[in-house]
């Protein structure tokens, strides 16, 4: 098993840095409310990077699985700034 592969480029997580290996991967799931790891999003991707770090499935695997939970989990920051709606005088 080999947590310490990489990622042939790196994933961007949001409000950090990304992710180079399976590892780094892992440690921000892990870093994650219980209530958003319990997502089947992200309970596929955690199974996609277990596969990788077994060789039992492919790292692009693993990548989609973290891309796919990150653009889906409406809990994740962003980088995005919000404004206020103007106020409005009826």
């Amino acid at each position: 098993m080999s947590w310490d592969r990489p990622f042939g480029q790196p994933v961007p997580l949001p409000g950090g840095r990304p992710a180079i290996t399976l590892r780094d991967a892992g440690d921000y799931i892990r870093k994650l409310p219980q209530s958003e790891r319990d997502t089947a999003e992200w309970r596929l991707a955690v199974q996609m990077l277990i596969d990788a770090a077994e060789d039992r499935g492919p790292m692009l695997f693993a990548r989609m699985g973290i891309e796919r939970a990150v653009e889906r989990t409406p809990s994740v920051p962003t980088n995005r700034k919000t404004h206020p709606r103007p106020h409005r005088v009826p």
